[in-house]
């Protein structure tokens, strides 16, 4: 990259997941972007965020996704940044929002599995994982 990107703190890194989930189908919708405020202002996780940091985030997400290889800097950055024991809460934040508009596309099926790969999530956690956000999403 010809630029310098700000290093992510470890809730950056989880926006940064949830916001690519979002831009991966190339339409952001409504109800991620929903999804995602309401993580941000709802988890534990997120206790002392400053919800204003989630434009400088998505800058940065969307300068990445310009770039050849700027999903593998992006995975990159969020490995750094995420202690081992929060990649299962940065996949599950990113099944939700992947859930969040009610219908999941090849394209957000292929970044959850790269996620998946990206953090050594067992599939079998994975599973678990996708169930409840299925659950959680589910309409009359």
């Amino acid at each position: 990259m010809t630029h310098t990107l700000p290093s992510f703190s470890a809730q950056d890194a989880l926006v940064a997941i949830m916001v690519t989930v979002s831009v991966s189908d190339e339409t952001i919708r409504t109800s991620e972007l929903v999804a995602i405020e309401r993580q941000v202002n709802h988890m534990p996780i997120f206790a002392g965020y400053d919800i204003d940091r989630v434009k400088d985030v998505a800058q940065t997400v969307y300068r990445l996704m310009e770039e050849d290889d700027g999903l593998d800097t992006l995975f990159a950055m969020a490995r750094e940044a995420l202690p081992e024991r929060l990649w299962e809460t940065a996949y599950a934040l990113a099944c939700d929002v992947a859930a969040a508009d009610g219908t999941l596309g090849q394209t957000e099926l292929r970044f959850l599995e790269e996620i998946r790969h990206e953090l050594t999530i067992d599939r079998l956690h994975a599973a678990a994982i996708e169930r409840g956000a299925r659950a959680r999403h589910m309409t009359l």
